[in-house]
C-alpha cells in the first residue's frame, strides 16, 4: 500500500519504501524538483522551505511521511511553467532581492505563507516571518521590501 499526497497541483503515489526517506531528498532526488536546496541540513537556514497545506515547512527535518494526504507546493509550482511570475516572485526581481539565489526560493515560501495568512502585512511583521530565513547576501533590507510590494500589488487587486 502505499501514500497519496499532492505536489504542485497534480496528484502523487508515494510508495511504502519511501516514507522514511528525508523529505527535502525525495523532492530533489526522486520528483526531480531542486529548487529547494540543502544549506544546513538542520533546519535553521530556511533554503529547503516548501508550503505544506499553506505552512511553510524546513523540509530538511521532515520524513517523506510527513506530506502524505498533504498538499504540498514547491517553487516549482508558485508559477505555471509557461506563464507569467507570480508577483511575488517578480517583486523579488524588481526590487533587487535576488543576488545569489540560494536563499530566494525558500525566502519567496515564507513570504507566500506570510501573505496567504496576513495579506497586508507590517514591515515588523514581514521581518518576523523571515527572521528563521538566512541570506548571506542581500541584507534582507530588499526582500522584505519585495514582499512589501507584493502585499501591496495584492491590495490593488481587492
Amino acid at each position: 500500500m502505499s501514500a497519496v499526497t499532492n505536489i504542485n497541483g497534480r496528484e502523487v503515489a508515494i510508495p511504502d519504501e519511501e516514507l522514511e526517506m528525508n523529505l527535502l531528498e525525495w523532492l530533489r532526488e526522486v520528483r526531480d524538483l531542486t529548487g529547494a536546496k540543502n544549506g544546513c541540513g538542520i533546519g535553521v537556514c530556511g533554503a529547503c522551505t516548501v508550503l505544506v497545506d499553506g505552512k511553510a515547512v524546513r523540509t530538511c527535518r521532515q520524513k517523506v511521511a510527513f506530506i502524505a494526504g498533504k498538499s504540498v507546493v514547491t517553487i516549482e509550482g508558485v508559477s505555471p511553467p509557461e506563464g507569467p511570475l507570480h508577483p511575488l516572485q517578480q517583486a523579488f526581481i524588481d526590487y533587487g532581492a535576488i543576488q545569489c539565489g540560494f536563499c530566494t526560493p525558500g525566502m519567496v515560501m515564507a513570504g507566500l505563507a506570510l501573505l496567504a495568512r496576513t495579506p497586508h502585512p507590517t514591515r515588523p511583521e514581514i521581518r518576523k516571518a523571515l527572521a528563521a530565513n538566512l541570506c548571506r547576501c542581500t541584507g534582507y533590507q530588499q526582500i522584505v521590501d519585495a514582499i512589501e510590494a507584493a502585499a501591496g500589488e495584492q491590495k490593488s487587486d481587492t
